[in-house]
């Protein structure tokens, strides 16, 4: 992250939703709007020239789909964070959103002031979920005994909440890179996720870690 503050690209085909989302951001001395963008396309092609920290994305877009763009862009992109933004929250964007890799889910009703908390939390890697959609993330069934984390995978999963990526956890624990991820491949199957961010989520919800998500 620059010394100017946390570079945001607003990513949506709805101009009034694009200007309240600027508005909401422009006031903030540490938030950059660097710009905006109508569709998916457009939104690739400003990642590669701007370098944003973060981008707002709408779910659903003319042309590439909010969730596509996503999944391109971290690709690509990895060091980007994506939180989407939608009028929507159906089951399927919002485990479509996680499963493409975004750092957390909003809808358009929350307010400013949570919206700009929302942007600071993904920065510093930190998962973000409206409240109201956290039911989607409840599993349906307990885990049985085979399928219980082990101490280690605990720590590793603590250590994802608080949003370090495998290199650095590999480095905070003393292990190799390919064994962290090898603990990331057995918590996922285990929680029933499939992504970092869906499993965060996930472990918030059964009690398992503490995370920076809006509740």
């Amino acid at each position: 992250m620059e010394s100017g503050g946390i570079r945001v690209l607003v990513v949506d085909d709805h101009p009034l939703h694009r200007e309240g989302a600027h508005h909401a951001l422009a006031d903030q001395p540490d938030l950059q709007v660097v710009g905006e963008a109508e569709t998916g396309e457009r939104a690739l092609d400003l990642v590669d020239a701007l370098q944003p920290d973060v981008v707002l994305m709408d779910v659903r877009l003319p042309g590439l789909t909010g969730i596509e763009t996503t999944r391109q862009i971290l690709r690509d992109h990895p060091a980007v964070r994506v939180l989407l933004v939608s009028a929507y929250g159906d089951d399927e964007y919002v485990r479509g959103a996680l499963a493409a890799g975004a750092s957390g889910y909003l809808l358009k009703t929350a307010p400013g002031s949570e919206l700009v908390q929302a942007v600071r939390a993904v920065a510093t890697g930190a998962t973000v979920l409206e409240a109201s959609l956290t039911r989607i993330l409840h599993a349906p069934v307990e885990a049985g005994p085979g399928e219980r984390l082990t101490e280690r995978e605990f720590e590793v999963l603590a250590l994802l909440a608080s949003g370090l990526r495998n290199k650095e956890i590999a480095n905070r624990l003393g292990l190799s890179r390919r064994t962290v991820e090898r603990h990331c491949g057995e918590i996922y199957a285990k929680l029933g996720a499939s992504s970092r961010t869906e499993a965060v989520m996930v472990a918030v919800e059964r009690g398992l870690v503490g995370v920076g998500t809006r509740r």
